[in-house]
């Protein structure tokens, strides 16, 4: 669809939200573009330690000192809050909440909003990834490993659950948690009561975020393997070996499984049963992610990624699947000039 540079390096994963893409740059700099278009909406520079938090319009950074809402739309300030200590992980935003978590073990729930407090919980550790929200329950994972379920509403505690080393990464449903911890387990914990239903052994730790489709969960480990596991019951469908470490966790793309570590290609795999499929090239190192991002005016979703060039900085490329053209036939038309017998 587009490609274009961004002159500078990024600084954190990018940040997609109603159709437009926010990227942090060096200087300090946050810029958003129009997914659809590639057209720069604005840019400013605004202190932040983290990829920014979205959702309601508004896109939420964070600093040591202060956290601040903007306008997703012209980055205009709508509301700032000033923080006494530094937070650990990025903000998580989510129905109308925003999770901030701080150096000294606080979780603060915050009304998106307009920023106002709503309940704070000390978990009496640092945070080790970010919270994640489902239902009425924000969960967390701490650097003594332990899992935590708190009452979205209230902050109040549901449940705690140690696992064998701090949780890399949290995927949380209405019925069930999804977390890749450092113990080289994958853990599926029952959401209401925190009760392990199963957990699968890797060679190394899991990478980033699982993946979850309507009946089977996939995630990456260090050692270098995508697995692909039975929601229900915990049991191997299929692993498969990458040709590179992967450095974040597969992106879901309809029947298909996107996968990128430090080269210059997105690596593809079937859900079905991780039979690999066409690479994604770039002209450079893999920077962030890939995204999915769903754009109204797009009927097809759009594949975001960022390559990283040395001399250019980073480049952004947005990708759309084409459809290959109807055939026609002509079975059942005369053809012209027919040949008598």
């Amino acid at each position: 669809m587009w490609t274009l540079a961004l002159n500078s390096a990024i600084t954190a994963p990018p940040t997609y939200d109603a159709g437009r893409a926010f990227f942090s740059i060096e200087g300090n700099q946050l810029v958003a573009y129009d997914v659809a278009s590639g057209k720069q909406l604005w840019l400013i520079t605004s202190p932040h330690d983290f990829s920014p938090a979205a959702g309601d319009g508004l896109l939420f950074v964070a600093s040591d000192k202060a956290i601040a809402a903007l306008r997703q739309a012209d980055g205009t300030p709508v509301w700032q809050i000033p923080l006494s200590e530094r937070l650990t992980v990025p903000l998580v935003w989510d129905n109308g909440w925003l999770i901030a978590a701080a150096k000294s073990g606080a979780v603060i729930a915050f009304r998106a909003v307009d920023g106002r407090e709503v309940w704070r919980h000390d978990v009496g550790a640092q945070l080790h990834t970010q919270p994640a929200l489902a239902a009425d329950r924000v969960y967390l994972a701490t650097d003594d490993s332990r899992l935590i379920s708190l009452h979205v509403s209230a902050g109040s505690a549901a449940w705690e659950r140690r696992l064998g080393g701090p949780a890399t990464s949290i995927v949380a449903l209405d019925d069930v948690v999804y977390a890749g911890a450092t113990d080289n387990y994958f853990y599926a914990v029952d959401a209401k009561k925190g009760d392990v239903l199963w957990r699968w052994q890797t060679g190394g730790d899991v990478v980033g975020r699982a993946a979850v489709d309507d009946s089977r969960v996939y995630f990456v480990s260090f050692d270098n393997v995508l697995r692909g596991m039975s929601r229900r019951s915990g049991a191997q469908i299929w692993k498969r070996a990458l040709p590179m470490r992967p450095t974040s966790g597969p992106v879901l793309a309809g029947t298909t499984l996107l996968v990128s570590g430090l080269e210059t290609s997105i690596r593809s795999y079937a859900t079905k049963d991780g039979a690999p499929g066409a690479d994604v090239k770039a002209d450079g190192v893999i920077a962030a992610p890939p995204a999915i991002v769903h754009v109204p005016s797009i009927p097809e979703p759009v594949l975001l990624y960022v390559a990283n060039d040395l001399a250019k900085g980073a480049t952004v490329i947005a990708a759309t699947h084409s459809p290959d053209p109807a055939v026609s036939s002509n079975a059942f038309s005369p053809l012209p000039n027919p040949i008598k017998p």
